[in-house]
């Protein structure tokens, strides 16, 4: 019996504290549900083998286990091997779970999942403390203090990192380009994620960056351009939406963001083997700049709500999509409570981008595929050129020098505007205004 019918999008992995998983769930709430099991299907051999394994451990292992134990064990690895993003949740997992969709949990602040027995970073979250120490998506954690990461499992592993607010962890990653494991101080923290950031980056060109998608993302998405277009007295010319480093978050969510720049069509569609696992989403008539053009900049860090949005406005020829080739997780969990409070996490279908493209294992492309770069500008680079005014005794203007009226310092150092570091921001204004010409 559905009770509750809840669709969110959770994650791929655990993040660290309480935000659980990164790219793409379905949570759809059963309870009081009885078991519907096929006798005639059951494999009694194989049942049998199991049960004189567990008898084996039972009575042979070096220390005494609980059955309780054993059987929970059995649970998980018998979700584990069927994907990474299945699991079993136990009650206090699960409450982490549902309690992560907020936007506020205690933490480190990123998105992660296993690889290859290693812990590895799919996404910093936008100003949390992993953020701001320097951790990068595509890091692997290789050793949790002293502890190696090896041998443990994802959820042993996140709780190891998760603790008091205040508290240190030291973090031994692996980066590919670096020659040697890179030591990272952590001081743990309470996160609260602001989903929702904006700003002018000149007259008639706004920039809206959206680090996850939560359950109020789609209006403080509406809040956001309508403050945009107030501060440029009139619609905007473009908008550059920034999805880079966003591991997803809430369905519906998404599917707000999508249709908040589409006005009919298809947005996304999901299927698999269960009734309740077929859904369409399907924009409504409006869009929220007047078809003004969008720049979409996403990275490796994008992955499932955001290449949701991304296919979509792709699909829909809506949007010019730029930057890297996204993660890559187009599959669908469904949480189904159990009766002792926890939870199973079982991947239960696919979603698909408007033409029908499943992105599962394989990601968005963009239409402009921008290299590792980074800007820096010359003037602060030791090397300087030499000029006329540098040589000895070279000869004066003539002219009386013209005072700057603190201008030069307005202009000068702190002033620089983030754009000019940002290579891929800065590529996305230089289409955005050629395509805003166009569009006149």
């Amino acid at each position: 019996m559905l009770k509750k019918k809840s669709v969110f999008i959770l994650s791929l992995g655990i993040m660290l504290g309480v935000f659980m998983g990164i790219c793409g769930s379905v949570l759809a709430e059963r309870e009081n549900v009885e078991p519907v099991v096929d006798t005639e299907a059951l494999p009694f051999e194989d049942l049998r083998t199991f049960t004189e394994i567990f008898g084996r451990i039972k009575r042979d292992y070096v220390e005494p286990v609980s059955d309780k134990k054993l059987l929970e064990d059995a649970v998980r690895g018998m979700l584990s091997g069927l994907d990474p993003h299945s699991a079993y949740l136990g009650p206090e997992e699960y409450q982490e779970l549902k309690e992560g969709t907020t936007g506020q949990f205690g933490g480190l602040g990123i998105e992660v999942s296993m690889e290859n027995g290693f812990v590895k970073v799919v996404s910093p979250i936008d100003d949390t403390p992993a953020q701001k120490a320097g951790v990068k998506a595509g890091d692997l954690i290789v050793r949790l203090d002293d502890q190696p990461v090896k041998g443990m499992s994802l959820a042993d592993a996140v709780k190891k990192m998760r603790g008091e607010p205040g508290s240190k962890i030291l973090l031994t990653i692996v980066r590919e380009g670096e020659e040697a494991p890179l030591k990272i101080t952590i001081t743990r923290d309470i996160i609260k994620v602001k989903s929702v950031k904006s700003r002018m980056l000149e007259k008639g060109y706004g920039y809206v960056r959206i680090s996850s998608f939560q359950s109020g993302t789609g209006e403080n998405l509406k809040e956001a351009l309508a403050a945009l277009k107030k501060e440029n007295t009139g619609d905007l010319k473009g908008l550059v939406l920034d999805l880079r480093n966003n591991p997803g978050g809430v369905l519906n969510a998404a599917v707000e963001v999508s249709d908040a720049f589409i006005k009919s069509g298809l947005i996304v569609y999901t299927e698999g083997r269960i009734e309740n696992s077929e859904m369409r989403f399907n924009a409504a008539p409006d869009d929220l700049i007047n078809g003004a053009p969008i720049v979409v900049l996403i990275n490796a860090g994008s992955a499932s709500a955001s290449e949701i949005v991304a296919g979509a406005l792709q699909d829909q020829k809506r949007a010019v999509i730029m930057g890297e080739k996204s993660f890559g997780k187009g599959s669908v969990q469904t949480i189904l409570p159990t009766s002792n409070g926890a939870a199973v996490k079982l991947t239960t279908a696919r979603y698909y981008t408007p033409s029908g493209r499943s992105i599962q294992a394989e990601g968005i492309e963009p239409d402009i595929s921008l290299a590792r770069v980074k800007l820096e500008s010359l003037e602060k680079s030791e090397f300087k050129p030499v000029k006329e005014a540098d040589l000895s005794h070279h000869l004066q203007n003539g002219k009386k020098e013209k005072s700057t009226d603190g201008l030069e310092g307005e202009q000068g150092e702190g002033k620089e505007l983030p754009e000019t570091k940002d290579y891929p921001l800065s590529e996305a204004l230089m289409l955005l205004k050629g395509m805003s010409i166009m569009h006149k």
